[in-house]
């Protein structure tokens, strides 16, 4: 068995797969403005939070995404989501 393919990576929660849940592994707080940061901890955002991605905008160059952050459904911008390193969860919910 290879333990590294054992063993999940953190992808950005931009990639994440649609409907799939994971647990915030890292915040790239230097990749955000100051407010885009706040905004991410006044709702909770942090590691070891659990998220999962809903829906991404079909706008060519990228639109915003909403995803769940523990019970709540909010909308990201790409470039956001770009910044939240997520561990997906293997059994899922």
């Amino acid at each position: 068995m290879n333990v590294a393919a054992a063993i999940p990576q953190p992808v950005r929660l931009a990639q994440l797969p649609r409907l799939a849940p994971g647990t915030v592994a890292a915040v790239d707080w230097h990749a955000l403005s100051e407010p885009e940061g706040r905004r991410l901890r006044e709702l909770g955002l942090d590691e070891g939070v659990e998220v999962e991605m809903l829906h991404r905008s079909s706008l060519l160059g990228g639109g915003p995404v909403a995803c769940r952050i523990g019970r709540m459904t909010v909308a990201l911008r790409r470039h956001v989501a770009a910044a939240i390193h997520v561990l997906p969860n293997a059994a899922g919910r």
